[in-house]
């Protein structure tokens, strides 16, 4: 019997919110990383968070209400423009990092905090909260969702222009941030040293937490053997595989190319594949993500 309409949207609805009992959690180590890390240091990390520092630090105004006063403008306009699951999401996130902050705020943390009194954990604590919250930032991203702050401001404004990149629009407002703090913080470089060390590892981490589980290698193969090293592929690696008629603008013989898309750890397999064939060469392109039916092998 064929799925209905509104079956079929609330199959759709399901699907996209079954992560949003993890957007809390994700909060919560985010939040306790500003509290150990970032907090005791004195420095702006990246995005809105930087921006709430900034103020808690000159007015001693809770960051977390700040974060929240900043965010929830900023939401309003993206529910017009980006998708409303990235923004549900990300409006649960800065709700719960907001408010995990305003809890924080009333229990006593100095004996896991991160510094030393004579500064030199200074560029340890930016590398540590980076690495922290990039981590989850990417979880965030590969669920559908945002931190908040710079990352939804981006794409509302890739709404009107998509040539822009939104990691560039991000870098751009991040760059701005670290340029304030040097007056916010006393005149001093070490805080926009710590804002640009800490934006940087917190976009490799969170890029890598995006894009780790999803990357494969392409290998294409040219062979006078197609069939025998198809089968060898399919049994060996369980990938599928694509042949394709080929010839050689030197030689103008009749070649095959065949195509297959491989997991990382299962490099030296095909290549002890390929090297039971003669006259057979191949070259590796690194490929960003897999979508659709890619088996994963462990």
């Amino acid at each position: 019997m064929p799925e209905t309409k509104k079956a079929a949207k609330s199959r759709q609805i399901r699907a996209e919110y079954k992560t949003l009992p993890l957007v809390p959690f994700f909060a919560l180590a985010m939040a306790l990383s500003y509290k150990l890390f970032i907090f005791p240091n004195n420095f702006a990390p990246s995005g809105v968070g930087g921006i709430a520092t900034m103020i808690q630090y000159v007015f001693k105004f809770n960051a977390g209400y700040l974060n929240l006063l900043i965010n929830v403008p900023i939401l309003i306009v993206a529910w017009k423009l980006v998708d409303r699951e990235f923004v549900i999401k990300t409006g649960l996130f800065t709700l719960c990092f907001s408010g995990f902050l305003m809890l924080f705020e009333h229990v006593d943390f100095s004996r896991f905090q991160y510094y030393t009194e004579n500064g030199t954990s200074n560029v340890l604590a930016p590398v540590a909260a980076a690495v922290v919250n990039g981590a989850f930032f990417g979880f965030c991203l590969r669920i559908h969702g945002s931190s908040g702050g710079t990352d939804v401001v981006s794409f509302c404004i890739r709404h009107y222009h998509p040539e822009f990149n939104v990691t560039w629009i991000s870098f751009v407002l991040n760059v701005v941030i670290a340029i304030v703090s040097y007056f916010v913080y006393g005149y001093q470089f070490e805080p926009v040293i710590c804002c640009i060390i800490y934006s940087f590892v917190l976009t490799t981490v969170g890029n890598q937490v995006v894009r780790g589980s999803q990357t494969a290698l392409k290998f294409e193969i040219i062979t006078e053997e197609p069939e025998r090293l198809s089968q060898d592929l399919l049994e060996e690696l369980h990938h599928g595989v694509t042949m394709l008629p080929a010839k050689g603008a030197y030689t103008h013989e009749d070649k095959s190319l065949v195509i297959c898309i491989v997991n990382k750890h299962q490099i030296a397999d095909i290549q002890a594949i390929i090297g039971k064939y003669p006259h057979t060469f191949a070259y590796i392109t690194p490929v960003s993500q897999t979508m659709g039916n890619f088996r994963k092998i462990k």
